[in-house]
């Protein structure tokens, strides 16, 4: 079955093009072949081109890709490969444009490995599980076979492996680099920060069982632990306690873009956390912030923690807690300000630190301290500046 193109002349000289859809018989009588018309779809130049499209696109269905480029393209065509190309490209421009490739590359020439093969590594592995979600093994299978990726013919579970502890090792480094970037690139404000903490777990029969390895001495003589167990049972935000976990850390700027996170065992508490992240923030150089969070984080200790530097925070307290601080703040007197539903405020003069009243210089520096109305307390929260 093919279609064929017939001609008249006229008398006038002019000549009319007719398209036909037409298929070979041979003769009954002579066995020669000869076409007969299955249909007419008319003069060339009027022909329904859309209909023609919807035809081979009903006729490709029933074809795979190879041979539905070699009958298009005649047979001397062959398909040697078919890859999906889309979702890695995208990907692959988002991963230049924030700096990632940039930071790996960097970080992996100063470790003396091979820079560009190991980031077009990390990025395969990101790149799967964000389209085909699977193991290791399954990504070296899904480049070698699956997909067109700029840069990586392919690789071994070996080299997936080892860039993976890589990355692991050069995480911190590599971060900073990409912060570096994003903070220019998307303008970031990170004046101030708000932090907060959730929890994951795991559908296991038990926590980790790996103890703490052998102390391993960094070049400054400082012992580190080389491994250590980090899904514990601890207090579920996902009321499941009867399931190891891990607790994960979050600091984003005002506009809710992520500065970075952080994967803690199990059990630790909100206010053990919030030292550590003003510590990693700190080696990034954002040492004056306003840090923002909740009352799990507000410990005097780290309220005192977090105003070393010139630091200030924004810490809430419920109205019927036994806070001595925010007993003394609600119990001086002051006009508030309505600030929105039920939300009212008013400026109580604080010491650094947090205790209400001046400094041993006599200063007073300024925070606030916010209230709702009487008819609904639920609870209050405090701005400290030291």
């Amino acid at each position: 079955m093919y279609l064929r193109e017939t001609r008249r002349t006229n008398r006038d000289g002019s000549v009319v093009r007719y398209l036909q859809l037409a298929h070979n018989e041979r003769h009954p009588d002579t066995g020669v072949p000869t076409a007969k018309v299955i249909h007419n779809f008319g003069r060339v130049e009027q022909v329904d081109r859309a209909a023609l499209t919807r035809l081979v696109a009903s006729i490709s269905r029933f074809l795979d890709p190879a041979e539905a480029v070699a009958a298009a393209s005649g047979a001397d065509v062959e398909v040697v490969d078919c890859r999906r190309l889309g979702g890695a490209w995208v990907l692959d421009r988002v991963w230049e444009r924030l700096g990632v490739a940039a930071a790996i590359r960097r970080t992996a020439d100063g470790r003396r490995l091979d820079g560009a093969a190991v980031e077009r590594i990390v990025f395969a592995l990101v790149a799967q599980r964000a389209l085909e979600p699977g193991s290791k093994l399954a990504c070296t299978k899904w480049v070698a076979e699956r997909v067109a990726m700029e840069g990586c013919p392919g690789f071994d579970a070996d080299a997936a492996y080892a860039a993976m502890d890589f990355l692991l090792d050069a995480l911190g480094e590599i971060a900073a680099g990409v912060f570096a970037t994003t903070a220019t690139l998307l303008n970031l404000a990170c004046d101030v920060v708000f932090v907060d903490t959730t929890s994951t777990y795991w559908e296991l029969d038990g926590a980790d069982e790996l103890a703490e390895l052998a102390d391993d001495v960094d070049d400054d003589g400082v012992a580190r632990p080389v491994e250590a167990a980090t899904r514990t049972f601890g207090h579920s935000k996902d009321f499941r306690t009867d399931l190891p976990q891990v607790v994960i850390g979050m600091a984003v700027t005002a506009d809710g873009v992520p500065i970075r996170c952080w994967t803690f065992p199990g059990n630790t508490a909100d206010t053990a956390i919030i030292r550590r992240v003003k510590d990693d923030l700190t080696d990034w150089n954002l040492h004056r912030l306003v840090w923002v969070a909740d009352r799990g984080f507000a410990s005097a200790a780290n309220r005192g923690y977090l105003t070393r530097g010139g630091g200030h925070y924004i810490h809430a307290e419920k109205l019927r807690s036994a806070n001595s601080e925010a007993a003394a703040a609600l119990a001086r007197p002051g006009r508030y300000r309505t600030v929105a539903g039920n939300l009212r405020v008013k400026e109580v003069r604080v010491a650094p630190g947090g205790g209400v009243g001046a400094d041993a210089d006599g200063c007073a520096p300024s925070g606030s301290w916010s209230a709702p109305t009487p008819s609904r307390p639920t609870a209050t929260g405090w701005c400290v500046s030291g």
